[in-house]
């Protein structure tokens, strides 16, 4: 069993509109065995995987053994995916097996897991579950968002507000575009960093919180251990010993009223940085509050660290026993974390004449820390509904005092019901970035819903975070359509970014050169957070190696499918495959958005039942069936009637523009391209864009190099009429020569070479060339994944040659050479078709 290649489909996918991974799996010699039909299979499973709870369908292969437990591992250790389904393929043994996942490194750890488990099975060899779970456990603790992270971004999707994790750490963008917020655990971008250095500084904070009446502890700074109990002697025992720039808990003794303790204390501080503060301790219960913008969100009473004698164990061995709690872990990634002896934990057990290895009696509590983070092992009670409303408000005055949008205000008083004033109770610290973990799954108590306030802190009701999205697909005319519709968006004087396969544009400005119409520069435009509205291209390529670039579109445009294109590759071999793809875009409308779709190509027609919104057709037959039938149940289309772009809406139509009065569409010469700005009105519309706003862009764009180069440029050449256009499937092809046939010259030359493409395609587009041209001038074609070199160009000359029109066929050896055979004899009776790839040397050439 192997692996031929493992996709990671980020976004909605050809198989399901979440995250999947897509592994290409290879059964070889396995393929014939059938798990049911081995009577110990399902046994032999069991032993080594006792979690497994499947059953054996009688036709499973390896692969849907595979698939389930794939899912199985994730669950123990997690995951929440229940998605899985496995392709069976044309070739013998390969299938592709899918599942869902939430965390993409956990999920190919799982895979390859789930294999070594599914063939041991098989052959009857070890399988050591308890070893692997664990080993996954570890990783999906390294890998996913800590809890604080995961619960703001939990709150945000349940919202409908995108999230996308921007580092392998814990920042994550909220939101697209210009509406995003950003979130570092509990900080947010509007976490000021005046307020983290603030709060970082104890005593600055101490000093600026009792300015403003705000109960503290005194203290001051002091310059070395004898300063520290000079302090201390000053201040009067007990006292807390604390790094100025701690957090955490890390380095904090409390409760200290003997020299030996303070220097101790002043010791382990400093191994947590430089700066010690020493203040009055003040005796009570040790709290936590959470304070969000102007409110308190939550409360909770802290316990030190503590282990319950059981007259057996040592306190080293209790404390093994309460770190097996599955809620506990190293760092930040489970709600409780590990219990550790360190120097203080070791000064804490002194002071209680225990050591280490001490056996407590029966029933005896141990302390192990004074402070009760739960950073250092520490549990919490959640005391929310108990807090005093004038505590409340300290707290409040305590965030606002150091300058921080959320703050974990920590409170030391016996009774948090009570003020502070009433019993000598103090605010001790003010924290930027508080942990979360207390509030969301506290020891005891009820849980609360701190990720719900950040979020509704970061996003007033009603509001998302998202701006219009507009995503195009089809086979031709993509590009186009993307360009035009960036246009006449940009003249609603919005920011508008831009991907296509010509590169990025970010408000007309070229930003990346590349093809940019998969998922990866989707992403990007949506993270910049000058963008205020988005218009994606969306190439099949990029749908298939790993999914949308986005959860969900305000506008989706499929332009067409025709005769399709890259078929036969990455399993899809017919069109009707290809138009599931495209669906995807379709599928991903969002419910108050709109698809828009070609009503005279039936399989983009038939997309409209997938979309959650509304659809709006477009074809250049204003009584075509579809279009008729569509305006009787009061739906929107675009059309052309007496030589105007027209919309219609139910009954009701007008009038936009004369075809003449578009220039992209040589005054409605060329079929495409009007199909072109059909839909770009149509999405227009849909996006409730003003009609003068649309005309003017529909006006003002010309279709020329500069703003869609290599999409039917026509230059006029000292007599010679040119066309730059890079048609590439028999779809375009015979869309171009329907073109080229409104145009007056009588004798037509095209540039061209084979692309790669299946052999029956480039027969049939040889064939349509042959047709529409005197003379082809093709260039070497120098082998495409796998083909030999003139192989290409060998099955497009079949075709050509089998035309009834074309007299003249030239084979060179170079793009360049061919391009300049083409102008070089300039001829105003002559059509000069530039079908080529490097469109930007082409366009160079043809300008000179």
């Amino acid at each position: 069993m192997e692996f031929r290649r493992i996709w990671t489909l980020r976004g909605p996918n050809f198989w399901a509109p979440f995250p999947v991974v897509e592994a290409e799996t290879v059964l070889g010699a396995l393929d014939a065995f059938r798990p049911a039909q081995d009577a110990g299979f399902l046994d032999r499973l069991r032993q080594r995987f006792p979690a497994w709870s499947g059953v054996l369908d009688a036709h499973a292969t390896l692969a849907d053994l595979l698939q389930h437990a794939v899912i199985a591992l994730q669950q123990q250790v997690g995951s929440e995916a229940t998605f899985g389904q496995v392709q069976h393929t044309h070739e013998p043994g390969f299938y592709r097996v899918i599942f869902a996942y939430d965390e993409e490194a956990l999920a190919r750890a799982a895979l390859e897991a789930a294999r070594d488990l599914v063939l041991a099975a098989h052959g009857d060899t070890p399988f050591d579950a308890a070893a692997r779970l664990t080993a996954l456990r570890d990783l999906a603790h390294e890998v996913r968002l800590g809890p604080s992270t995961a619960a703001i971004v939990r709150a945000a999707q349940r919202r409908g507000i995108p999230t996308h994790r921007l580092n392998d750490g814990s920042l994550v963008q909220l939101g697209q575009g210009c509406n995003q917020r950003r979130i570092w655990t509990a900080e947010t971008d509007a976490t000021h960093v005046l307020g983290e250095v603030i709060a970082q500084d104890k005593h600055l904070t101490r000093n600026l919180a009792q300015a403003i009446g705000v109960p503290v502890p005194y203290g001051r700074p002091v310059a070395d251990a004898e300063d520290a109990w000079r302090a201390a002697e000053e201040i009067g025992p007990p006292v807390v010993v604390k790094p100025q720039f701690g957090n955490q808990g890390r380095g904090v003794a409390t409760n200290l009223t003997t020299r030996e303790q303070v220097l101790q204390a002043y010791a382990a501080a400093c191994q947590e940085g430089t700066g010690i503060v020493v203040e009055q301790f003040v005796p009570g219960r040790d709290h936590r509050v959470l304070v969000v913008g102007e409110r308190v969100i939550a409360a909770a009473l802290r316990e030190p660290a503590h282990v319950i004698g059981d007259g057996r164990s040592t306190i080293e061995q209790l404390i093994a026993e309460v770190n097996r709690d599955p809620r506990r872990s190293d760092g930040h990634a489970t709600v409780l974390s590990h219990i550790k002896i360190d120097a203080i934990a070791s000064a804490v057990l002194a002071e209680q004449g225990c050591t280490p290895t001490s056996v407590p009696p029966a029933g005896t509590r141990v302390l192990i820390r004074r402070n009760a983070n739960l950073s250092t092992g520490g549990t919490a009670t959640d005391v929310t509904d108990a807090i005093h409303p004038r505590v409340a408000l300290r707290a409040v005055d305590a965030a606002r005092a150091v300058g921080l949008d959320i703050a974990g205000v920590d409170i030391v008083v016996e009774d948090i019901g009570q003020p502070l004033e009433d019993q000598k109770g103090a605010i001790v610290e003010v924290n930027a970035g508080p942990g979360l973990r207390m509030h969301l799954e506290p020891s005891a108590g009820k849980s609360r819903p701190v990720g719900e306030a950040i979020v509704e802190n970061l996003f007033p009701p009603g509001q998302t975070g998202r701006i219009p999205v507009i995503a195009v697909t089809g086979v031709n005319g993509k590009t186009t359509t993307t360009r035009l519709l960036a246009h006449v968006l940009r003249q609603t004087g919005r920011f508008v970014g831009m991907t296509c396969t010509d590169g990025i544009y970010l408000n007309g400005r070229r930003t990346e050169t590349r093809d940019c119409s998969g998922p990866h520069s989707a992403r990007t435009v949506l993270m910049n957070r000058m963008v205020e509205l988005a218009v994606l291209e969306t190439a099949r390529g990029g749908i298939l190696r790993e999914g949308l670039g986005f959860d969900h579109c305000d506008v989706a445009v499929v332009t067409n499918l025709g005769k399709g294109d890259h078929l036969g590759l990455r399993g899809i071999e017919t069109l009707e495959e290809l138009a599931r793809v495209k669906c995807t875009l379709v599928k991903s409308v969002a419910p108050h958005g709109t698809a828009v779709l070609n009503a005279a190509d039936p399989l983009v027609a038939a997309m409209a039942p997938h979309c959650p919104g509304r659809v709006s057709f477009f074809a250049l037959d204003p009584v075509h069936p579809l279009l008729v039938a569509h305006a009787h149940y009061g739906g929107r289309s675009a059309t052309v009637r007496d030589g105007h772009l027209v919309l219609t809406d139910g009954p009701d139509a007008e009038s936009l523009l004369p075809l003449a009065d578009i220039p992209l569409t040589h005054g409605g010469a060329v079929a495409f391209q009007i199909e072109n700005a059909l839909a770009a009105a149509a999405a227009l519309i849909a996006l409730n864009i003003p009609r003068d706003t649309i005309r003017q862009g529909l006006r003002t764009f010309i279709g020329d190099a500069e703003q869609a180069p290599g999409r039917f440029n026509v230059f006029a050449r000292g007599g010679q009429t040119v066309i730059v256009d890079y048609a590439h499937n028999p779809s375009a092809v015979a869309a171009l020569v329907a073109a080229v046939e409104r145009f007056p010259q009588r004798r037509r030359s095209l540039v061209f070479s084979g692309c790669n493409r299946r052999d029956a395609d480039l027969r049939e587009m040889g064939l349509l060339i042959g047709r529409g041209f005197d003379r082809v001038i093709l260039y070497r074609d120098w082998g495409h994944s796998g083909r030999s070199d003139g192989e290409l160009n060998a099955c497009l000359r079949q075709g050509v040659e089998s035309g009834p029109r074309t007299s003249e066929v030239v084979e060179l050896p170079t793009e360049l050479e061919a391009i300049r055979l083409a102008l070089a004899t300039p001829s105003a009776d002559e059509l000069v078709v530039m079908g080529v790839d490097s469109i930007e040397e082409a366009l160079r050439l043809v300008q000179m």
